[in-house]
């Protein structure tokens, strides 16, 4: 059973020598061969230079990307990948050593899924803000984390609670009938999430089926800037846009449709206010979601 390995990157040379760091210490696979593909998605940092470090310690194949955007080095991913699986990961994220072996496990166990996801947990830059702890649990999606315990069972997927592309697996076959939307996913000019997401859900939709795998987990980097309120703003203004478009291709834009989402618009923001007002975390931090969702929706339906 051939494995691909697949980490798109963009200017993080430093953050991905240590995930590259850590793959070095991956368990070998007992049945099977795997290879690393690693995307330069038009960085202009020393990406190049660091992968070819790892060249003769891991099986790697690199590739360059020239046109800006997560979702178009996916695609070019996909295009060149020769295992029968597609194991994504990040630039920052360190890969327990039984990450490979523990997906590769579950594959076998499950030979009618073809999208699988495991645990993700968080990898903090420094002492974050006193008030980001209190209210992860409620944000924790933002953050691509998915603290599920190693002793869970490997349970059907559901449309409410996917895995992220930090730990993310998909079989070849299936994951060529959905190609990543190049409209979606960060680039140079804006970091908006979404890109798996929105492949998942269609997958999910024709009747694939998914099975997490919580045995196969991974640690996220989370850097000091993302650790603030604006960008769990952005996050959720480009959740909402995705959100939007489904409505739109729906035909769900309606005079009612767009007053509920104006109207959550402004609660959410004065729930904000006045939990701010009241130093209440938990209060605040769903108001601006709320409001940056609802707010993203409308975006996205006037597209």
């Amino acid at each position: 059973m051939l494995l691909s390995v697949v980490i798109c990157t963009w200017n993080r040379c430093a953050l991905l020598r240590q995930t590259l760091e850590q793959m070095t210490k991956l368990h070998a696979l007992a049945d099977g061969a795997w290879e690393l593909l690693v995307v330069n998605n038009n960085s202009t940092d020393a990406t190049e230079t660091a992968c070819k470090e790892f060249e003769s310690r891991l099986p790697l194949r690199y590739f360059f990307e020239p046109q800006s955007g997560k979702s178009n080095a996916l695609n070019l991913a996909m295009r060149e990948t020769k295992g029968r699986y597609l194991l994504y990961t990040d630039d920052d994220v360190l890969v327990a050593e039984d990450w490979m072996v523990e997906y590769a496990a579950a594959f076998r166990r499950h030979p009618d899924a073809a999208i699988f996801g495991g645990a993700i947990d968080p990898w903090f830059e420094g002492e974050p803000p006193a008030w980001l702890p209190t209210v992860l649990p409620i944000v924790e999606s933002a953050y691509a984390i998915r603290r599920i315990p190693a002793d869970a069972p490997e349970s059907p997927m559901q449309a409410n609670f996917l895995p992220f592309g930090a730990n993310l697996a998909i079989r070849k076959a299936e994951q060529e009938r959905f190609p990543y939307d190049p409209k979606l996913g960060p680039n140079a000019d804006t970091q908006m999430r979404g890109e798996e997401t929105a492949v998942l859900l269609k997958m999910l939709e024709s009747g694939i089926k998914g099975v997490w795998a919580p045995r196969a987990r991974v640690r996220h980097f989370l850097p000091k800037h993302r650790q603030s309120e604006e960008f769990l703003r952005g996050v959720y203004h480009g959740l909402g846009k995705i959100s939007g478009r489904r409505m739109k291709e729906r035909g769900e834009t309606g005079f009612a449709s767009r007053a509920g989402l104006r109207w959550q618009a402004f609660t959410g923001q004065a729930r904000y206010t006045f939990g701010k007002a009241a130093f209440l975390p938990t209060i605040w931090i769903k108001g601006l979601r709320h409001a940056s969702s609802a707010a993203g929706r409308l975006a996205g339906m006037n597209e």
